[in-house]
């Protein structure tokens, strides 16, 4: 039988890097989740929900596929459009190419609503993220979160190349 193999510890360095990206990852969070709070009385979650409902055709998407673009779970994502809704923001509908599934439309009322809070959250954004940066550090940025993102599972290359919902809503209010 083998010896249990000693494991990698991080070098100096690693654990400065590492320790550096996990403060980010708890602080960037609740830094936007307060913003979004303070200005548009809304969650960053929230927020993320309206944008990728308004960057959609017809401003509908299934909730299953909202789900995995939002970063998260079905139930997760219930819940919050089930606030939206409430608000009037969202509307969800049996899917009629499919009974199985369930849609979720942005309102006219929602469409205003990620429209009034788009600009703050990207002024947001750039204050926290990339004002701090270079124009190179901001594209090596993006490819260590890239490179990040594979590791954790290889299959995932959604969104790569396209926008997120980080500042700007896809379409007016109509």
């Amino acid at each position: 039988m083998d010896a249990p193999q000693e494991p990698r510890w991080l070098d100096p360095e690693e654990t400065q890097a590492w320790r550096a990206l996990a403060k980010t990852l708890v602080r960037l969070p609740a830094a936007l989740d307060a913003q979004l709070h303070r200005d548009a009385g809304i969650s960053h979650f929230e927020y993320q929900v309206l944008a990728l409902l308004s960057e959609a055709p017809d401003r509908t998407q299934r909730m299953s596929s909202l789900a995995a673009q939002a970063e998260g779970s079905l139930p997760r994502l219930s819940q919050v459009v089930a606030r939206l809704e409430q608000r009037g923001w969202v509307r969800r509908v049996p899917d009629p190419a499919d009974g199985r599934y369930t849609l979720a439309t942005l309102t006219g009322q929602g469409q205003a609503k990620v429209t009034q809070a788009a600009p703050g959250h990207a002024q947001e954004v750039r204050r926290l993220v990339f004002d701090p940066l270079t124009k190179p550090q901001s594209r090596q940025l993006r490819e260590i979160g890239r490179r990040i993102i594979r590791a954790i599972d290889p299959g995932d290359h959604r969104g790569d190349d396209q926008p997120q919902p980080a500042a700007m809503p896809a379409r007016a209010p109509q």
